[in-house]
This record gives C-alpha cells, sequence and structure tokens, in this order.
C-alpha cells in the first residue's frame, strides 16, 4: 500500500507541527456493523486541524462515510475515542454535541410540504427547548444560512418544487443555521450537476476563509478534493493508506494501489491541485465492494 503512513508518524497517529491546532482528534477507531465480517474501520486515528478542510477519499466501501458517521455520533464506536478540542465528543449532552458539531449525511429527506425557509430553521433546534418560541437570534442565524448557501430566492418555494442541485443546498443551509466551528458533509456534491458542484465547493472555501470553520467531508472527486482541501485521507479497506497535503498524496502510486487506476499526475497551476490524467484501470482481486 502507498505512503501507509507519513513519515514522522507514530503508532498511526500523525505528528504534527506543534502550532498547528487539531479541532478534532479521532483515536485507535473501530467501528463495526452487525452484518458486517470484521470492523469496517479498525483502529485508526485521524487529526482535523482547526480552520481548514480536510477530505476523506478513497473507493466505494473503503470506510468514508462510516468514519464520517462514528465522528458525528452516528454509529456506536466499537473502541476508541472523538476529542473536540480535547474532549471526549461523547461526554457531551445530545444538544451540546450539536451545537458544537454539524453533520450532512447522504441520507435526507424531509416532506415536500415544507418550505425552504421552515426546513433551515429545524437546524436550530441544538439552541432552543422544545416548547421554547424562535428568538432573534435564530432569525438571524437563518437569514445568514439562507444568504450564504445562495438559496434566497428559493426561501418561500417547497422542498417539492426543487431540483436536486437545488435540495441540496438547501440542506447546507439547514447545516448551516445550527451554527457550529465544525461541519462534516458527506459527499455533498456527488449527483449535482458541476454548476451546484461548484456552488457547494465554493460555500465550504467561504465557510474555511470568512469564518474558520473546521470542515471534514467526504469526495469521490479526487481532483476536486485535492484543489478545495488543505488535506487528505486516503482510505483503503477500512485502514488510512495515506495522509497530507493534496500535492503530497495524490501519487500515481496511491491512484494505482488505493483506487485500482493507471493515470498520470501532474502538478496543476497555484491553487488548482495536481492534475490527474486517468489511462485505465488495473485489475486485482482484492477491491472493495461498492
Amino acid at each position: 500500500m502507498a505512503n501507509d503512513v507519513l513519515e514522522g508518524d507514530r503508532d498511526g497517529v500523525p505528528t504534527r507541527d506543534p502550532d498547528t491546532d487539531d479541532h478534532v482528534r479521532g483515536t485507535d477507531l473501530r467501528i463495526s456493523y452487525p452484518d458486517a465480517e470484521g470492523p469496517v474501520i479498525d483502529g485508526e486515528s485521524l487529526s482535523v486541524p482547526r480552520g481548514e478542510v480536510t477530505a476523506l477519499i478513497g473507493p466505494n466501501g473503503s470506510g468514508k462515510s462510516t468514519l464520517l458517521k462514528g465522528i458525528a455520533r452516528r454509529v456506536s464506536l466499537e473502541s476508541g475515542a472523538v476529542l473536540i478540542d480535547g474532549d471526549d465528543a461523547h461526554d457531551l449532552e445530545k444538544k451540546a454535541f450539536a451545537r458544537t458539531l454539524g453533520h450532512l449525511s447522504q441520507e435526507h429527506t424531509s416532506p415536500g410540504s415544507l418550505t425552504v425557509e421552515e426546513l433551515v430553521y429545524h437546524g436550530r433546534y441544538p439552541h432552543r427547548s422544545f416548547f421554547e418560541s424562535v428568538t432573534d437570534a435564530d432569525h438571524e442565524a437563518v437569514d445568514r444560512a439562507v444568504s450564504l448557501s445562495g438559496v434566497e430566492h428559493l426561501r418561500d418555494r417547497d422542498l417539492s418544487s426543487l431540483s436536486g442541485g437545488q435540495k441540496q443546498l438547501v440542506w447546507i443551509a439547514m447545516a448551516l443555521a445550527q451554527e457550529t466551528d465544525v461541519l462534516l458533509l458527506d459527499e455533498p456534491t456527488t449527483f449535482l450537476d458541476i454548476h451546484h458542484q461548484l456552488e457547494v465547493m465554493e460555500i465550504v472555501e467561504t465557510l474555511r476563509d470568512r469564518r474558520s470553520i473546521t470542515i471534514l467531508l467526504v469526495l469521490h472527486d479526487i481532483e476536486q478534493a485535492a484543489r478545495y482541501a488543505d488535506h487528505l485521507v486516503a482510505l483503503y479497506d477500512g485502514e488510512i493508506a495515506a495522509r497530507g497535503p493534496p500535492s503530497e498524496v495524490v501519487t500515481e502510486d496511491l491512484l494505482a494501489d488505493v483506487f485500482g487506476i493507471d493515470a498520470r499526475v501532474t502538478p496543476g497551476q497555484t491553487g488548482t491541485g495536481p492534475v490527474i490524467e486517468p489511462i485505465g484501470p488495473l485489475h486485482r482481486d482484492d477491491d472493495p465492494e461498492s
């Protein structure tokens, strides 16, 4: 496997510059499902730097979404811990956790009769009790989320009338309305046309550059991940195969070992990340299941 751990790593835990502040850290994470033959994630550790974008990449079935769900407390940890600012995330009360970390999964459904504004207001649930009325702070947070996600013109529309790309932007707006310092996004650009993909990634850039939000997201498009992320973590069969800046992670060896493709990798222009020129698939017997 290429780049099993980068130079300086110890016991699978990446060492970082002491000036770098890890906002989220998963240590020795082991995650299993009842119907799985073995653990999906087996003792892996992950550091997510504060105020930066970290992208999880890897083939289907490599454990990216499972790792994200483990950090978001959507699946139980068999062992290990998730630390946020050094505190164990699993010690936080549910609403306190939701005020700290937002998570937008792939599986989001809602009644089509809801309007865009009504859905976005659901993102404010961690900030008030069940019987508490909407406050000025809630209104202001929703206004900011709607504006940042670019769906102001859709505010009064029913969800059922929106395109897939528009709905994704609205769901992102709901996550933004939580106003957390950490945001996890699971494949936010999958199945979107290129226009809406770019809109989503521009939101990610804005959150990082203007609001210093810590973002961990799963992306299928390797070039997209290399362009927009500060750090990449490549997974293969439940293990971290490589991690580091895009220029170091995206190599021809990694594309062959992790993704099973023969490709040429050349440096891109400043700010664009490496350029990948696929040549063809490499056939092997140990591909993860889709």
